[in-house]
C-alpha cells in the first residue's frame, strides 16, 4: 500500500488510485505516481527495464483501477503497421468493405518490447500518439479519450532490436525506469502472490468521467512567471551544453510544465513549486536528449549509458539553474 508519509501529500483522487494499484505493485509508488500524472496531462510513457519487474502488471492495474479498456501487443520484427491501426475487410453478407478495429482503439495500450518492431510498424504509432488517430486508406477515425500509450523496452538486449528514433522517442511524455525491488519488497512480492494473484481481484475506484474531470483541474493549476522563467531556462541549458547534439524541444517545454501541474495536483497543491519542476527533469527531459560522448565514466568508476549520461546531465543543469526561493501561489 502507499505509505501514510506519501498519502498524507495526496488528493482523495491520487490516493484512491494509488493505494489501489498498490495492492499489486509491491514498492512502485514513485513509478505509478509518475503513471498517474501521464494519464493526467494525457501524455505517453516509456517503461524501461529488465523483465520481470512489472511493467505489465503495473499498466494493468492502473487501467483496472480506473475501469479502462486495456489492450497489450507483443512487438516483433515481423508485426505491420496494419496490426496495431486494424484493416479494411470485404464482407460477404454486406457486399461491402467494413472497417476492422486494431488494438490501438483502446484507452491504455501496452506495447511491449516496442524496440523490436521495425521502424516503419513503429512510425505507425506516431498519428495515434501524436493526434490521437488513426488514418486507414485515407479514411481518419478519432481513437476515444482517454488514450494512453505505455510502451516497453529491455535497455540491456540490443539484438534484433531497432533503437526508437528521436522524433518518437519526443512523442514519449516520460521515461520511467522500474528498477529492482528491495529484499524487504522481494519478501512483499512473494507473500502477496503465494496463493493467487491479487490483480485477478481488483475492482475500479473511479470512472472515465471523473477522470476527465480531473484532467481539467490539472491544466488549471497555477504556474507563476518565475516557475515559467525556471522551467524555459532547465530546457535551454540542455541546448547549451557541448556533451549535447541535440537538446530539449519547444514541445518538451511544454510536456515539462504540463507534467509539474499535474504533479502539483496529484500532491493536493493549486500550485506548482521549483520542487515540482526538479522531481520531473530526468524523466521528462533525459530521454530526449542526444549525447555526443561515447563513453563517459560514474564518480563511482563505473561505464554509464547514453541514458545514464543524460541522466547525469540533467542532475547537473539543476544544480547550475539558479531555483527561485519566492511565494509561488497565486496572489
Amino acid at each position: 500500500m502507499t505509505p501514510p508519509e506519501r498519502v498524507h501529500h495526496m488528493n482523495s483522487f491520487s490516493e484512491k488510485i494509488l493505494g489501489n494499484v498498490g495492492k499489486v505493485i509491491v514498492g512502485k509508488d514513485d513509478q505509478i505516481e509518475l503513471l498517474l500524472i501521464s494519464l493526467l496531462v494525457g501524455g505517453h510513457v516509456l517503461l524501461e527495464d529488465v523483465p520481470g519487474t512489472g511493467k505489465t502488471k503495473t499498466a494493468k492495474a492502473l487501467a483496472a483501477s480506473l475501469d479502462l479498456d486495456f489492450k497489450r501487443v507483443q512487438f516483433t520484427i515481423d508485426l505491420l503497421p496494419s496490426d496495431l491501426t486494424g484493416i479494411n475487410f470485404f464482407n460477404r453478407e454486406a457486399n461491402a468493405f467494413v472497417f476492422r478495429k486494431g488494438p490501438v482503439f483502446t484507452n491504455i495500450l501496452l506495447a511491449d518490447e516496442i524496440n523490436r518492431a521495425t521502424a516503419r510498424t513503429q512510425s505507425s504509432l506516431l498519428e495515434c500518439m501524436e493526434e490521437k488517430q488513426v488514418t486507414v486508406d485515407g479514411d481518419t477515425k478519432k481513437l476515444e479519450p482517454p488514450f494512453l500509450v505505455i510502451a516497453t523496452q529491455n535497455p540491456v538486449e540490443s539484438q534484433g532490436t531497432f533503437p526508437l528514433p528521436e522524433a518518437q522517442l519526443d512523442r514519449f511524455l516520460m521515461m520511467i525506469k522500474m528498477n529492482y525491488p528491495t529484499h524487504e519488497e522481494s519478501i512483499d512480492i512473494l507473500k502477496r502472490f503465494a496463493t493467487d494473484d491479487p490483480l485477478d481481484k481488483l475492482t475500479p475506484v473511479t470512472n472515465k468521467e471523473e477522470l476527465f474531470t480531473m484532467q481539467e483541474q490539472a491544466r488549471n493549476v497555477f504556474v507563476s512567471d518565475l516557475l515559467y522563467d525556471y522551467a524555459a531556462k532547465i530546457v535551454e541549458a540542455t541546448r547549451d551544453s557541448a556533451d549535447i547534439a541535440v537538446g530539449a524541444s519547444p514541445r518538451a517545454l511544454l510536456a515539462f510544465v504540463a507534467a509539474a501541474k499535474a504533479r502539483a495536483f496529484v500532491r493536493d497543491r493549486n500550485n506548482c513549486i521549483p520542487d515540482d519542476f526538479k522531481a520531473l527533469a530526468v524523466p521528462v527531459l533525459a530521454h530526449r536528449l542526444t549525447i555526443r560522448l561515447q563513453r563517459a565514466v560514474s564518480k563511482e568508476g563505473r561505464f554509464l549509458s547514453k541514458r545514464d549520461m543524460a541522466e547525469e546531465m540533467i542532475n547537473r543543469i539543476l544544480d547550475t539553474v539558479p531555483c527561485p526561493t519566492e511565494d509561488f501561489s497565486r496572489n
